[in-house]
């Protein structure tokens, strides 16, 4: 007996199209990019531009008004404390006007009457000395053989000290009278003299290199012009501007690393001082921020970094905190879910959401604390297409 062939097709045929229906209305196997959760060092750290300063400037400047000759040294020059670094031929003094040279010759009177009195001063006070000492000098005596008091004595022995005094302040009035004279007595002689061919010296503070020559022709100068910048380029620190939220995670010997800084390898540096007052910023995108000055000093040996000079630029990167190991995964496999952390998980070839509890962070990579083990596989950069339970599959 045969069986009928009718139903059968009609069950072939009802079966490919549930299995058309169902791959059709399958979701498609999505193609990821894969990391996995590892234990290894992990470090803290931020980025900032800096440049580079010296520790010690100093700016040599023009003594009096006159007339500079043409300074002979170059940037990078040596030079030692004393040398002469630059001459200035003083300017000539100015014609006085009638007012003017009354009053001179009116000080140049008073000052000589000033000083005549404390001559005179003098003496009498040289009078009063010597009669005071004749007069201790013969209660003394007789103190020696008990005719007067030990008060009587004191009051002498004041007396002549106070005798002495009196001449020392009257020797320090002749002093300065001549002096008041003389200064009086310079401006009538000087009067529309010029500086007579002589030429002061101006000469270097401190040993050094000259950093920077402000003037290089002989030329005219007033009084406080620059004239050089000395400085030693080989003793250098780095002045970064942080913001203000990372500054207060700084402190005195931190480490850092400077990158980019034109030369071969990584140089280290340690953070000296963390500046109180901050300052606001306007950012390359037009965005105000508070930053305070971070000072650094170079910790790296002088051979590796020579050729580093004043006001270079540099890249710090400052290490807040290192752990040797801890488990860790890429920073961009995370993302906000449920006001907490979550990645997704590859398990059997389908993304899980797994929620986490991250800790320290890089640029780079996070700590795991909790959600993850060692060994298993979380998406990198995951996209909108991805969600619990998409079938995924790495390239």
């Amino acid at each position: 007996m045969k069986l009928p062939r009718k139903p059968l097709s009609w069950s072939v045929a009802a079966l490919a199209l549930a299995l058309l229906t169902w791959a059709a209305l399958r979701e498609p196997v999505q193609m990821v990019s894969v990391a996995t959760v590892a234990r290894s060092a992990l470090e803290q750290t931020f980025l900032e531009e800096g440049k580079t300063r010296l520790k010690q400037r100093y700016i040599v400047t023009a003594p009096v008004a006159g007339q500079l000759q043409r300074i002979t040294l170059q940037p990078g020059d040596t030079v030692r404390a004393g040398q002469v670094l630059a001459q200035i031929e003083p300017v000539s003094a100015s014609l006085l006007d009638a007012r003017s040279r009354s009053q001179a010759q009116a000080e140049v009177a008073g000052s000589e009457a000033s000083l005549q009195a404390a001559r005179q001063r003098i003496k009498a006070a040289e009078t009063g000395s010597a009669v005071a000492q004749k007069e201790l000098q013969r209660l003394a005596t007789l103190a020696a053989s008990g005719m007067v008091t030990a008060s009587v004595l004191d009051q002498a022995r004041a007396q002549s000290d106070s005798a002495s005094a009196a001449l020392d302040t009257a020797r320090a009035e002749v002093q300065m009278a001549q002096q008041r004279l003389q200064s009086a007595q310079a401006m009538l002689d000087d009067e529309g003299r010029a500086g007579r061919g002589k030429l002061l010296a101006v000469t270097a503070p401190v040993d050094g290199l000259v950093v920077k020559r402000t003037l290089e022709s002989a030329t005219a100068v007033p009084m406080g012009q620059a004239l050089l910048e000395i400085g030693d380029p080989r003793s250098l620190e780095i002045e970064t501007e942080v913001l203000s939220s990372d500054a207060v995670r700084l402190q005195a010997g931190h480490r850092a690393r400077v990158l980019r800084w034109g030369g071969e390898g990584v140089l280290e540096a340690v953070v000296t001082r963390v500046e109180p007052g901050g300052f606001t910023k306007v950012s390359a995108l037009g965005v105000e921020e508070q930053r305070t000055r971070v000072i650094l000093e170079f910790s790296t040996a002088l051979a590796q970094r020579s050729a580093l000079g004043d006001a270079y630029r540099v890249e710090v990167e400052f290490i807040l905190r290192q752990e040797k190991d801890v488990l860790q995964l890429p920073s961009n496999a995370l993302f906000r879910h449920a006001g907490g952390w979550a990645v997704y998980r590859v398990e059997g070839g389908t993304a899980r959401r797994t929620a986490v509890q991250p800790g320290l962070r890089s640029a780079l990579a996070t700590q795991v604390l909790g959600g993850l083990e060692a060994g298993q596989s979380v998406i990198v950069q995951p996209d909108d297409r991805i969600k619990d339970g998409t079938r995924v599959r790495t390239p």
